[in-house]
Order: C-alpha cells, then sequence, then structure tokens
C-alpha cells in the first residue's frame, strides 16, 4: 500500500482524540519510519553477539539500547498524522523525544512546534479542530485544558509508563497524600505528573532531584525547621500552597520514569526510614506509600550497561539527545568508573585525537584530545545509546570508529 492509498479520515468532533492506530494506516507509516531510522548493520551486530573484532578495533554493544516501545509508537503516531491528514495544519507540543534527529524529521514533515527554540507557532494561534500531537513525556493539565477549550483534536502518544505514574499520584491526592517525586522539576515529564498530583484539587506534591536534597527533607521531617528556608530551597518544585510542617505527614512517593533505579531505591528508603523514625513501623502504612514507576525500557538499559562495565572496555560511548534525562543517566553510569563521551552522533567525532561531547556537569558540549587511548595495540569500545535513540544514529558511529581505523568495518560481521 502506498501513502496515497490511504483515504482522507472524517473530521471528529472537537476535543476528541484522533484514532490513527489502525492496521492499515500504521503499516503504511512503517516502512516510512523504518526508513529513517532503522539499521541492517545493527541488527546484524546484534545477531553477531554484539561485539565487532577487527584489527586494532574491538566494539562492544550493549545488550540492550536504543528505541524503546514507547518511543517507536509515538514516532509512529507522529508520522501517521501527517499521513493520514497530508494538508492540514498539525501542531506538536513540544519535542516528540528528546532526540535532535527525530525532531528535525518532523519539522521537515511541515509538523509545527508549539515550544522550544524553533517553535514556529504558538498555543494562542490554534483554533477549533486544529491538530495537536502530544509528546510521549505528556504534558500538563492547564494545557490540556486550554486546547480543550480551543476544540483542538489531540493525537496522543504519551508513553504508557508515563501514565502509570499519574494514576500513582492521582491515588495518593484522593488519600490525602502529599506526592513527593524523585525527578528533575524543569523535566516536561515531571512537570506532566506534578499537575496529576493536585488533580483532585486537595493534592500536593514536591519534586526533589538529589540525595542530598532527600536528606534535607528527611531531617526536616524528623526535627523539623526554619520554613522559609525550606520553601525558599525547593522553590518551582512543589505545590502552590505546600507547607512542609502540614504536608510532609502522609507521603507517597513516586519518580520521573528515567531516572537511575539505584537512586530512587534509596530516595525511598530514606524517606521511609524517617517516616518509621517519626511515626513508628506500626503506623506506617499510614503516612508513607510507595510504588515502583521506573520505566522498564530505562531499567534494561542500566540493567545491560551495569553488566557491560563489569568487564570495562577502554572507553564508553553514549549516543543520544544532551536534554534526555535517560541517556545523562547512562552517561552519568559509565563516567563513575570509565573515560565516557556522551555524543549526539558520529558527526562529534572529529578525529583519532580529538571528539566534541557533552558534559551534563556544566550542560554544555567540549572538546577531549586525545580521547583514545594511545598505549594499546587494541583498543576496546563501549557503546550504549538512550531510549530515544534511533538504530541508523548508532550505525553511523560504528561506521565512523572503522574510518578512524581505514577498516571497513562490514567486514568483520559474520
Amino acid at each position: 500500500m502506498s501513502g496515497n492509498d490511504i483515504s482522507p479520515q472524517p473530521t471528529p468532533p472537537s476535543n476528541e482524540r484522533v484514532n490513527l492506530r489502525r492496521p492499515d494506516i500504521m503499516e503504511d507509516v512503517q516502512s516510512q519510519v523504518e526508513s529513517h531510522y532503522r539499521s541492517q548493520l545493527i541488527q546484524k551486530i546484534r545477531a553477531a553477539g554484539s561485539v565487532i573484532h577487527a584489527p586494532g578495533l574491538t566494539i562492544r554493544l550493549a545488550k540492550e539500547f536504543g528505541f524503546c516501545y514507547g518511543v517507536e509508537r509515538a514516532i509512529n503516531l507522529a508520522y501517521a498524522s501527517r499521513k493520514v491528514y497530508p494538508d492540514q495544519p498539525i501542531y506538536i507540543l513540544g519535542e516528540i523525544i528528546h532526540n535532535p534527529d527525530v525532531n528535525d524529521h518532523l519539522r521537515k514533515m511541515g509538523i509545527q512546534f508549539l515550544s522550544g527554540k524553533e517553535k514556529t507557532a504558538d498555543i494562542a494561534d490554534l483554533k477549533s479542530g486544529d491538530i495537536v500531537i502530544i509528546p510521549a513525556f505528556g504534558t500538563e493539565i492547564a494545557t490540556m485544558e486550554i486546547l480543550k477549550a480551543k476544540g483542538c483534536r489531540f493525537v496522543d502518544t504519551t508513553c504508557g509508563d508515563v501514565m502509570s505514574v499519574w494514576k500513582r499520584v492521582r491515588q495518593y491526592a484522593s488519600e490525602n497524600f502529599t506526592s513527593l517525586i524523585h525527578g528533575k522539576a524543569w523535566h516536561e515529564e515531571t512537570l506532566a505528573t506534578s499537575s496529576r498530583a493536585m488533580a483532585h484539587g486537595a493534592g500536593h506534591y514536591l519534586v526533589v532531584f538529589t540525595l542530598e536534597d532527600t536528606d534535607f527533607i528527611c531531617d526536616y521531617i524528623l526535627n523539623g525547621g526554619d520554613k522559609e528556608v525550606f520553601l525558599e530551597k525547593f522553590k518551582g518544585a512543589c505545590s502552590p500552597g505546600f507547607d512542609p510542617d502540614v504536608h510532609l505527614e502522609a507521603i507517597g512517593v513516586a519518580n520521573q520514569t528515567t531516572m537511575l533505579r539505584n537512586e530512587t531505591e534509596e530516595f525511598q528508603r530514606k524517606l521511609k526510614s524517617a517516616m518509621v523514625k517519626k511515626y513508628g513501623e506500626e503506623n506506617i502504612e499510614k503516612h508513607f506509600k510507595r510504588f515502583d514507576t521506573i520505566c522498564g525500557a530505562t531499567q534494561e538499559r542500566q540493567n545491560a550497561l551495569r553488566a557491560m562495565l563489569k568487564e570495562p572496555p577502554d572507553l564508553l560511548l553514549v549516543l543520544g539527545g544532551y536534554n534526555s534525562s535517560n541517556t545523562s543517566h547512562l552517561a552519568e553510569m559509565g563516567e563513575a568508573i570509565l573515560p565516557t563521551y556522551f555524543i549526539k552522533g558520529a558527526e562529534e567525532i572529529i578525529s583519532t585525537e580529538l571528539i566534541r561531547h557533552y558534559d551534563f556537569h556544566v550542560k554544555s558540549e567540549i572538546e577531549t584530545s586525545p580521547w583514545l587511548p594511545a598505549d594499546k595495540k587494541t583498543i576496546t569500545i563501549g557503546i550504549t545509546a538512550g531510549a530515544s535513540c534511533p538504530n541508523n544514529i548508532i550505525e553511523n558511529t560504528i561506521l565512523r570508529l572503522g574510518e578512524l581505523k581505514n577498516l571497513k568495518i562490514e567486514d568483520y560481521i559474520p
């Protein structure tokens, strides 16, 4: 079936979610998506045990990396929206996922961005019947209400794991528990989740990024403190009207789905320990609730990297968008053990001497020279990628590594 064989869809009523998950539609866009992002080379490497041995160079791929189901679903739906409505303006609230290559493809398809550095439209300009794509991270309730009031229609690509967190924090709110969310208060997903924590009106939330901040909260729970200092410290990370003397008496923990599992588990452990000390083990259910809301794909990629690092390569390349939370955590894991370079693609590998990479501590690109070990006969390079990084970018990086060694990588794959 060609793209032209899809008949125009009837215009659904305003505020209706547009259903594009028809087999004929999704089959048609699949080939287009695969032509942009799939890689036969990566499939062959995986089938060969995820290792390439070539003269002077060994490349090891993590067992799990790259696109997850939720990301693939979001991209497919975005492509399908343009396929089904070829002549209609289509808008997207923000980046569909945190990968510049994917978002650039959407721009080339004429999908207009409503936020970000390259925004091309404004929510104020939308009108009844306009189609708006909700990114995989979801969006805040207030934004949805504005769009509904305008009569917009929605292509909702929100990840199912994100919606599971929303369900949990709504439950906390209904039981008068404050949601303590391990995450980044500025991240789209956490902003969307925080808004659901207030869905019942009486709900409250507090977003906690670091374990040091968690210790600060635990100390306040146990010993009290200066409320104004507390509120200043978490300014922009708590719900309107948040009162630590009141809203930390009953807490339910959740998290941004892409955080490091070991940090989230420690976040939960510390808070539970404080509540047990404060209220007693026999009363803990009245004051503390928890639920595992780490994304399965995020966990699989972290586990795979952890397994690779048990026998560390000489260095690690982490591929993905620089604003990708799950990718930055992979880089953080690698950095703790071996030289690690967080790059968005092959173009960042300048030469055998120079690499341009992202330093998530200073939040900017830096250059490192030299970056390849000069004292080794054979260099072993580990490669992993975040859940929003397509395989074609990983393929191009592997081919670039071969170029540096004057190797044709395809010759060394069974």
